[in-house]
């Protein structure tokens, strides 16, 4: 009997920051802390990983295809040591065809790029949750239209990976103002941020699929909806994670990243 593989959305943090030991994001390191602690539970190792990373956006879905994928350090101003990484993870090129066809049949025009490396939204919570990088690992952007709906079908079209043990990883951030990051705190900020986290937590529970899917497609309708997403390409995996679970979650992390609220979320 094949395994079925877990749906997982984190709140990546700030480019490489967990991984330099920032204190501001040491309530994340411990959430996901207790994240590999779940992975390491599962019955069996996924077959493959497939991220779904905020950080890559092209105008039709594109799907790394290379065998030994290399790392795209997108983030610039750091110490010189995080851009010596390293995750040697291999890649799926079989699997990222196989996704490609699940996407061009349900009417998107997919492409299998064998260039583009790993970036951050892959490699850092990567080296987090997964440091042993032996498991296949490939990544899928967003679009660039940045359309909930055209997301949540995105989602739907790969519902089918976790019945083969694929396990679909969304990394962008709950929260993603980068102005209130660095910005001076406010009550209202804060009051505005926690009302966008519980309103995400009770409509990703919602019991009715429908009800669900048109809360989530229709997130701006949120409380503090733009003022925690100005542009919304760090929500758009959760939605992705959201349809391609079609349930309800399972296990939500809630923690403090630079005096602001994120979550993670696991479906099984």
């Amino acid at each position: 009997m094949s395994s079925r593989a877990p749906v997982l959305f984190v709140s990546h943090g700030g480019g490489p920051l967990p991984l330099l030991g920032d204190p501001g994001h040491q309530g994340m390191v411990d959430a996901f802390v207790s994240i590999e602690q779940r992975i390491r539970e599962l019955p069996a190792k996924p077959a493959a990983l497939l991220y779904v990373s905020a950080h890559w956006e092209a105008a039709e879905p594109v799907i790394t295809s290379a065998a030994s994928p290399s790392l795209y350090f997108d983030y610039y101003g750091f110490p010189p040591e995080s851009y010596s990484y390293r995750y040697p993870v291999p890649g799926a090129p079989e699997i990222a065809a196989d996704v490609a066809a699940l996407l061009d049949k349900a009417g998107f025009n997919a492409h299998l790029d064998p260039q583009r490396g790993l970036d951050h939204g892959v490699f850092v919570p990567g080296l987090m949750l997964l440091p042993e990088a032996d498991i296949p690992t490939f990544q899928l952007s967003l679009l660039s239209s940045l359309d909930p709906q055209q997301h949540w079908k995105l989602g739907e079209a790969l519902r089918e990976l976790s019945e083969r043990n694929v396990m679909i990883i969304g990394s962008g951030f709950s929260f993603h103002n980068m102005r209130a990051f660095f910005g001076p705190a406010s009550a209202q900020g804060h009051d505005l941020n926690e009302a966008f986290e519980q309103w995400l937590s009770e409509a990703l529970a919602l019991q009715d699929a429908d009800a669900r899917r048109q809360a989530l497609v229709n997130w701006e309708q949120a409380p503090g909806a733009r003022y925690c997403h100005p542009r919304e390409e760090h929500l758009m995996p959760l939605l992705v994670c959201a349809a391609a679970a079609g349930t309800v979650y399972e296990q939500h992390w809630q923690f403090s990243v630079l005096g602001k609220q994120g979550s993670c979320y696991w479906w099984s």
